[in-house]
């Protein structure tokens, strides 16, 4: 088994020991029997329980990449709204339970650095996808020229964690952020739209 695999292997046992066992009270041996490894062998790779997490954080991170980067559609509009179905859709293998998981890790954020640095890479990953095609949706006239891409991102950022924070916490579906975020493009970014009365 090369290092690949065995990266791989640990952080599917990391996966499945988190839907069992959530973030506080899993240990190092938990995502032992989740794997054919040992204990020692873990700590052969990582130090610490938090340097396993970080690690594994990472490795969503490039997944995450993967499954949002590039979204597909023919002008800017379309790949915007593309990529806010991206990440609101969840994907197929992630149960309720590792959300929980994913949740508690982000509330040990402001604690743990190494935890916070990681997620804030999610956050300005997206904030520079969406700043990209908002830009190139100013320079082809596609959006109004009044659109701060930077601070329109931001924003659809802010949105986009909260509705995946609000699914886990109250079961709450995402259509209602997924509708609201396209009638939001339609009104406030489109630059045929027209004025909204108050």
């Amino acid at each position: 088994m090369n290092d690949g695999d065995t990266a791989d292997d640990i952080m599917g046992a990391t996966y499945r020991a988190l839907c069992t066992h959530g973030y506080a009270d899993l240990t190092m041996q938990d995502i032992a029997d989740e794997s054919d490894k040992s204990k020692a062998s873990l700590h052969y790779h990582y130090d610490s329980k938090h340097d396993l997490l970080c690690a594994f954080l990472e490795y969503l991170y490039d997944g995450f990449v993967d499954r949002v980067e590039d979204p597909e559609g023919e002008d800017p509009r379309a790949r915007l709204l593309a990529l806010v179905d991206a990440v609101l859709d969840k994907p197929d293998d992630a149960s309720e339970a590792f959300g929980t998981a994913i949740l508690e890790i982000r509330a040990q954020a402001p604690y743990e650095p190494g935890f916070r640095e990681r997620l804030t890479r999610f956050d300005e990953f997206l904030v520079d996808e969406l700043e990209a095609i908002l830009e190139d949706g100013v320079a082809d006239g596609t959006f109004d020229d009044g659109v701060d891409p930077e601070e329109t991102a931001r924003f659809v950022v802010t949105v986009l964690t909260g509705a995946a924070t609000e699914r886990v916490t109250a079961g709450r579906p995402t259509e209602c952020t997924r509708r609201m975020l396209a009638e939001y493009v339609e009104t406030h970014l489109l630059a045929e739209s027209p004025e909204v009365e108050a």
